[in-house]
């Protein structure tokens, strides 16, 4: 037996007969007026699996009598006036959604992003979707986060959804995005910690590409897009606008939903989408991660490719973040040879031409090569 009355207007307590349904294994009262207590009887459901009162105005403390619920894998009590914890009895759960539990992260197009922690001490991130702007994202992350592991993408824990709400659970990231490391005064990245994240997210993309049954593309390759953890190693994030590539190397996609910079240009003008507009976006923050210049942030013609290209040629410093080297550094020289090698792959990556773009189980190659010629003193 299953109870759907979501967004109904109801507007009166949880009576307390509720709990002679025995047989009822999903109940979703979500986006009502329900008012009062959250009745003990409660407790007697023990075949519910589901249980949605999020976004009511119910009162009090949450009843003990809830963490008798031992078949219950997903609740949701947010957006209510209760009190108390969840009884430490459901460890089981697979997600409990409660008010005051969850810390926001960000906001963006899709929806929110909040941090929590399970009873057991570990943090995870909820992913909550906005249902108005999430269009097909929250089934197109599932389906591709659900068949990937790498170390440097993401991982996912569960999904939760019903008619009004849609939520992923994913490992928790502690340390934030990349973009934050490059734009904020607060924090600062040398080189090799730049080219390590780097290489990390060649790591993860040379993985979407090469490594999995159908090649994956991601779309969306930025700096806000790369999450690190607390060892500052990188995971690649944001899935939601991502495909399985068929059995042809490319496809024709007819809505650009990546973000304007790192867009490559058959994507852009036509719609052709491959791995290899991974690689251009790739290339595209290679460059942005080591001259700490957005893409977006040129006009007219002019463009961040054009320009570290044009002004390589003379010298490296022209381009380079000016945080990464100082003019009375012991290995000044080592570093901009350092970094004009690194700046040559990126400009592969985003060669105009498909064709001529490096591959990213090259690039993993050619990143480490520069990471050992760093290293060796």
């Amino acid at each position: 037996m299953e109870i759907h009355l979501g967004s109904n207007k109801l507007s009166s307590n949880i009576p307390p007969s509720l709990g002679n349904l025995l047989d009822l294994v999903a109940l979703d009262l979500s986006s009502n007026n329900m008012v009062g207590s959250l009745p003990p009887e409660i407790g007697n459901l023990k075949a519910i699996t589901v249980m949605d009162l999020s976004m009511n105005q119910l009162s009090n403390e949450i009843p003990r009598e809830i963490g008798g619920l031992q078949n219950l894998a997903y609740l949701s009590l947010r957006h209510n006036k209760l009190q108390g914890a969840i009884p430490d009895s459901m460890s089981n759960m697979v997600v409990v959604i409660v008010p005051m539990a969850f810390v926001l992260l960000w906001i963006r197009s899709f929806g929110s992003v909040y941090k929590g922690v399970l009873r057991s001490g570990t943090a995870i991130a909820v992913k909550v979707f906005n249902l108005d702007a999430a269009f097909k994202s929250f089934d197109t992350e599932c389906e591709v986060l659900r068949s990937l592991r790498h170390r440097n993408l993401v991982k996912i824990i569960t999904s939760c959804s019903n008619l009004d709400f849609k939520a992923l659970v994913l490992e928790y990231i502690p340390n934030g995005s990349l973009e934050k490391y490059l734009y904020s005064h607060n924090y600062f990245l040398d080189i090799k910690q730049r080219l390590s994240i780097m290489i990390d997210v060649a790591c993860a993309l040379e993985y979407l590409h090469h490594g999995c049954s159908s090649p994956v593309i991601h779309y969306d390759v930025k700096p806000s897009n790369v999450l690190l953890d607390e060892y500052m190693v990188a995971h690649l994030s944001e899935f939601g606008i991502s495909k399985f590539l068929g059995e042809d190397e490319s496809d024709l996609h007819k809505k650009t939903l990546a973000t304007l910079g790192y867009i490559a240009p058959e994507y852009g003008q036509d719609g052709l989408v491959s791995t290899k507009c991974d690689v251009y976006s790739y290339g595209i923050m290679l460059l942005e991660t080591f001259t700490r210049r957005k893409p977006n942030n040129f006009e007219g013609d002019l463009s961040l490719k054009q320009w570290v290209s044009h002004s390589l040629s003379e010298s490296v410093m022209d381009v380079i973040d000016i945080h990464l080297v100082t003019p009375t550094g012991n290995h000044l020289w080592k570093d901009l040879d350092v970094v004009a090698s690194i700046m040559k792959v990126a400009l592969d990556c985003c060669a105009e031409s498909p064709t001529r773009r490096t591959n990213m189980k090259d690039v993993v190659g050619m990143l480490q090569k520069i990471k050992i010629q760093l290293l060796v003193f």
